[in-house]
């Protein structure tokens, strides 16, 4: 009896570990800009802001694809044919890319690996993730046919991204007039669903105790439009592998440099052309 008592112990634990592997789910996500940077300043015509700002929602709005199971998922842009022209401006094309490559985060294991392609090469920037330190909020609302839940983050400006380029092309083009004072941080407003209760989401977020539906910061939105949970083709969850391998900051700490070198290249170029004329 005993024996008959442990098998069936067994079996009950197999069964319930086959059915945490096989958990999975897919995820497709839009971006939305909902305001552009200022690159003119207040002299800029509406005309062009307009203009700029069509452009940019050509070049930024996207879909991605999360796929996740308990402990990882991998986020990924979905590619689509690039209309004849291209996606904007080459320094719009330079600033929108590298953000997020193909990006994979271990809930379980505590660290992420974000493949990116920056000046024709491919990095691999692996380190340790850091639990965000979300605030709680108790508004709600409805994504598609879930209850989601409020949520905000403060965390530092990204130094690397479009906000740094807007200020340095803003001097570029005004000169080296006095300005507003830069802020350092940005609030993100994540709404997350406990009908699915996994600590993942989109690019970087994760650390809530529902998959994360929707984030609002700096002017754009990312939301689900779909969920497809346990199909029947189970996709492996895996890191990337293609590129040089490289910590967060020091992949940082190159980008800036790297910009800091354009932006040196196009007011040398500005210039050149001002004595011209």
């Amino acid at each position: 009896m005993r024996n008959i008592f442990l098998i069936a112990i067994t079996l009950i634990s197999t069964v319930f570990t086959a059915t945490a592997q096989e958990f999975q789910g897919k995820a497709i996500y839009e971006t939305k800009l909902i305001k552009a940077p200022d690159f003119g300043g207040r002299d800029m015509p509406e005309a062009r802001k307009k203009e700029i700002m069509e452009r940019m929602k050509s070049a930024m709005e996207k879909t991605y694809i999360l796929t996740f199971n308990r402990t990882e998922s991998y986020y990924v842009e979905d590619e689509k044919l690039e209309a004849p022209g291209g996606s904007g401006p080459g320094w719009m094309r330079f600033m929108g890319s590298g953000s997020t490559g193909k990006y994979y985060k271990n809930i379980k294991e505590q660290n992420y690996t974000n493949q990116v392609e920056m000046y024709s090469k491919n990095f691999l920037i692996k380190d340790e993730l850091k639990k965000p330190e979300w605030k709680m909020g108790s508004e709600t609302k409805k994504i598609g046919n879930y209850t989601v839940y409020k949520a905000t983050l403060t965390t530092p400006i990204d130094t690397t991204g479009v906000g740094s380029m807007t200020r340095m092309f803003r001097r570029g083009r005004q000169g080296e007039q006095p300005e507003r004072e830069i802020p350092t941080e940005k609030t993100v407003v994540a709404w997350y669903t406990l009908d699915i209760p996994i600590s993942q989401g989109p690019a970087e977020y994760w650390g809530l105790p529902g998959l994360i539906l929707e984030v609002e910061q700096e002017g754009s939105t990312l939301v689900c439009s779909k969920i497809v949970m346990n199909a029947d083709d189970v996709v492996e969850v895996k890191a990337p592998t293609k590129g040089k391998d490289i910590n967060q900051k020091d992949f940082d700490e190159l980008m800036i440099k790297k910009r800091q070198e354009m932006m040196e290249n196009f007011r040398r170029g500005g210039n050149r052309g001002g004595r011209g004329r």
